[in-house]
């Protein structure tokens, strides 16, 4: 089959592997049919690691991914061939501590789609996944909207975890596509206001267009003190997409006491540091989002029922000859690009 390797930073390359096979009877072949770019694809991609996790060329990428079931196992029971389905890229085992107190996205022995030394990605023509990672789509919802469901799943695992309560007044530090899931999920919620920021102003005005009740540069005003004249109180809730430093800091500037900051974005430095002062005198509680817990059924589900219309992410669809030069326009920024869907 075929498959898209990094073979060197910011270099991918068609390359052909065997394809995979049912190994356990609880497995089941995939034909990928749309691959969403990732901004974790994107530091694989420019840096060759996130933490610890180091790139070893050539690797396949890619965790964001709808497929068509090809064939099942024989202890398959929950999909069949030709059913449409979502794929949730945490593989769990079930049996640690961690699955068994309900959270099998910190399993243990959890291998996650397109993270080194776990498992190979998805951007290939074949994957190989455990039932307990497929959720049938039913045609309640097409392969695009499908794979949207990672990342809106990510942003409706956020909402819950920082308990998030109708009335709120919520902010949102980066307007990418995860914090813009997480805008949409956050207004489902109930969220009472919405005050958004991003470096990019092409993504400033995307944010206001899609739902967001203000949105500035931090680049070109001061942020915090626009989005303080609007609620002097501060806000309850701020949920940090972008992984900077800065927006860290105006998160803390930004909530009120008791307020609870939610770190979504992944850093690329190491080390990220608080002034321990305002953190303290504030009380502010810090939750950090571990991808998704349980949160793709109903991310479907949202959906399916049109209580949440993802689409409008989908700025760029590509095909797969196109990929390398799709994952150079995300890595620039470049053609107002919000979500670019590789679509075999």
């Amino acid at each position: 089959m075929k498959a898209l390797a990094l073979t060197a930073l910011r270099r991918l390359e068609w390359i052909e592997l065997p394809s995979p096979t049912l190994s356990s009877p609880h497995d089941v072949l995939l034909q990928v049919r749309c691959v969403g770019i990732c901004g974790s694809d994107m530091h694989y991609y420019e840096t060759g690691r996130i933490a610890s996790r180091q790139v070893q060329f050539p690797f396949v990428l890619g965790h964001e991914c709808s497929a068509v079931v090809l064939a099942a196992g024989a202890a398959v029971r929950r999909v069949k061939s030709g059913d449409e389905v979502a794929v949730d890229p945490a593989m769990s085992c079930g049996t640690c501590d961690q699955c068994r107190s309900g959270r099998p996205h910190t399993c243990r022995y959890l291998r996650f789609l397109g993270c080194p030394g776990e498992a190979a990605g998805c951007l290939s023509e074949f994957i190989v996944m455990p039932e307990s990672s497929l959720y049938r789509t039913y045609r309640r919802l097409n392969l695009v909207q499908a794979a949207l469901c990672e990342p809106l799943s990510i942003a409706v695992y956020a909402v819950r975890l920082a308990r998030l309560q109708t009335g709120m007044k919520v902010g949102i530090l980066g307007a990418g596509p995860i914090g813009l899931c997480v805008m949409l999920a956050a207004r489902h919620a109930g969220a009472a206001g919405l005050w958004m920021t991003d470096r990019l102003d092409y993504r400033v005005a995307f944010a206001r267009q899609h739902g967001a009740d203000w949105a500035g540069n931090p680049d070109s005003e001061n942020v915090v003190e626009t989005i303080l004249d609007a609620v002097p109180e501060g806000l309850d809730v701020v949920f940090e997409c972008a992984g900077q430093q800065d927006a860290l800091d105006q998160a803390v500037a930004l909530l009120k006491p008791g307020g609870t900051l939610a770190i979504v974005g992944i850093p690329r430095e190491d080390r990220v540091s608080f002034h321990i002062d305002s953190l303290r005198r504030k009380e502010i509680t810090i939750v950090n989002v571990r991808r998704q817990n349980q949160c793709v059924q109903p991310a479907l589900d949202l959906v399916a029922q049109g209580a949440i219309q993802p689409d409008f992410l989908v700025t760029h669809s590509i095909g797969p000859d196109q990929a390398s030069a799709a994952f150079e326009m995300v890595a620039g920024y470049r053609d107002g690009v919000i979500k670019a869907m590789i679509e075999f």
